[in-house]
């Protein structure tokens, strides 16, 4: 070991805790719940947004908005939570912004009307969005380096699991309860994490004194606000047609005019609570686009899958079996990454494991055809909780290892911007992949009903023919030759749509192939560490060895 590496695990070992038992483990608790609570609300609000609108009478242009006003404000609470953590403390931050989610949760539901319900999810929104950069800053500094590992593996549960196990979830609460149940699943388990927040986490250290200039409010607004009409403009542009609207045309341009204020302020007055030079380095550009990576591959699970069922009328309860195959071995597959990681496994390989095993698993989902069902994916679902698994611990725990060599824990300042820089990608990137996919599955099917269609002419004997059987069918429910006819034509152009949209999903299939064979590529630039988990937790416990001389 070099002695650059050995004092930077001397560093380590004075910041961090020395053992469990001494650290607060209930806090430990609050990081996994809290970000599978927020990743889980975010789910169960995109699943339940049909009956949402059922309930309150409004139309899908302005249903589409609902779920804009929830991820939106949680894209613009990230650059403000480093200021909100340095200025008051993660511990308190969390304990106000648990208790407005829980208070806004239990009320969403007896919202009286859409522009009430609107503020309320941007309040949800703005607290919970929270979570995500301060329980990962705070597990930095507060999980001693022999069960870091451990917490990375269940922290990577959380949020897969919630977001694979979310539609089951909500076809479960549509039988048996309640579409409200999609708000006061938050409700029931935020005042859990607020209790671990409460008694886990310690009370914040008195902040030094900054002789430099003094932490500014407006330009962390300038950039939240940047972010957040942007976030926005992505969310919304299909429906608006991109810039052939004026509405997605000012989203763009007041968000870019917003971020163009932040780097300008940024420029005039640098904000002492910000160290952006600290990210600038290979390793941690290399792992952010891996994280964005991840965050597109993941539409397999969250998106196309889905969709390949519900495009021919099944509902969450349906389709949910399909992805609740990856989301149920996930919970044993994230530990087991872990233990990987603890026995000395590289975590940029286990990460590369990963993302193989996916481009493998949409290889063979791209055999899809119009007759599958939600057992047809049984089985390589199986296989893609392996590769989401190890994908995402071994991305989490290499950013980990990132921030312990690269200096992240030398100012608390620069693990909150660290944890909100990752945040915003999260967030920002995984609207962009989602945007991204259902461009290309809009106008992959625009193609190939064309293809399809030139196959499918007026006039050919084999058309006719079909229209013909079709016809004689429906002639005894129908209002007479004439309207039989029609729906004859109309069940052919609905076959053609239904293979174009097949075709399409095998092309969706192949671009998450082909996007994960680009990230092993990408992981093989990522510098290597000095240690890995396994030499850590082994220096670390080392350290704790009572020496000879001091036993009495």
């Amino acid at each position: 070991m070099s002695n650059a590496a050995a004092d930077r695990v001397a560093a380590l070992r004075s910041v961090l805790p020395a053992d469990l038992a001494h650290s607060p483990l209930l806090g430990v608790a609050a990081v996994v719940m809290g970000a599978g609570t927020a990743s889980l609300a975010a789910r169960l609000l995109s699943l339940g947004l049909a009956d949402l609108r059922g309930h309150l009478g409004i139309g899908i242009d302005e249903g589409a908005w609902i779920g804009t006003a929830f991820n939106a404000s949680t894209m613009f609470i990230g650059p403000l939570t480093v200021y909100l953590g340095a200025l008051l403390g993660a511990r308190r931050v969390m304990l106000v912004c648990g208790v407005v989610f829980t208070v806004v949760s239990v009320c969403l539901p007896f919202a009286p009307s859409y522009r009430v319900l609107i503020v309320l999810l941007a309040i949800a929104g703005l607290s919970s969005g929270t979570f995500y950069p301060l329980t990962i800053s705070f597990a930095l500094l507060n999980v001693p380096l022999r069960f870091l590992a451990l917490t990375l593996g269940v922290y990577a549960t959380c949020i897969e699991g919630a977001l694979n196990f979310a539609p089951s979830l909500y076809g479960f609460y549509l039988n048996h309860l309640s579409w409200a149940w999609m708000f006061w699943t938050s409700a029931v388990i935020t005042p859990v994490v607020t209790a671990c927040v409460y008694f886990g986490m310690p009370a914040p250290r008195p902040r030094p004194q900054m002789s430099g200039p003094k932490p500014s409010f407006a330009g962390f607004l300038y950039a939240s606000a940047g972010l957040a009409l942007l976030f926005a403009a992505l969310d919304q542009g299909q429906r608006l047609d991109w810039w052939r609207s004026g509405v997605f045309a000012a989203l763009v341009a007041s968000g870019t005019f917003f971020l163009v204020c932040a780097i300008v302020r940024r420029m005039r007055a640098p904000n002492p609570l910000v160290d952006l030079p600290y990210l600038r380095k290979w390793n941690t550009i290399a792992l952010a686009t891996g994280l964005f990576s991840f965050r597109f591959v993941l539409l397999a699970t969250a998106f196309v899958i889905p969709q390949s069922l519900s495009f021919r009328g099944l509902d969450a309860s349906q389709f949910g079996p399909a992805v609740l195959w990856t989301a149920m071995p996930e919970m044993v597959l994230a530990v087991f990454a872990a233990y990987l990681l603890s026995k000395g496994l590289d975590s940029r390989l286990l990460m590369a494991l990963g993302f193989a095993t996916i481009a493998a698993v949409c290889l063979v989902n791209a055999h899809f055809t119009s007759a599958w069902a939600a057992e047809n994916y049984f089985r390589t679902e199986l296989l893609m909780a392996l590769g989401q698994s190890f994908a995402f611990v071994g991305l989490v725990s290499t950013l980990i290892l990132q921030a312990f060599f690269s200096g992240g824990l030398d100012s608390p300042y620069r693990v909150l911007t660290f944890s909100a820089f990752l945040h915003g990608v999260r967030i920002f990137g995984g609207q962009l992949g989602t945007t991204l996919m259902a461009r290309f599955i809009s106008e992959q099917e625009k193609v190939h009903s064309y293809l399809v269609g030139l196959h499918v002419q007026p006039g050919g004997w084999i058309e006719d023919h079909t229209v013909r059987l079709l016809s004689a069918g429906l002639a005894a429910r129908s209002n007479g030759s004439a309207g039989a006819a029609g729906r004859a034509v109309g069940l052919v152009a609905g076959s053609v749509r239904q293979q174009a949209y097949s075709l399409t999903f095998i092309d969706a299939f192949h671009l998450i192939a082909w996007v994960s064979v680009a990230t092993l590529i990408l992981i093989a630039t990522i510098r290597r560490f000095p240690l890995n988990f396994r030499d850590l937790a082994a220096l670390d416990a080392g350290a704790r060895q009572p020496r000879t001389g001091d036993r009495s």
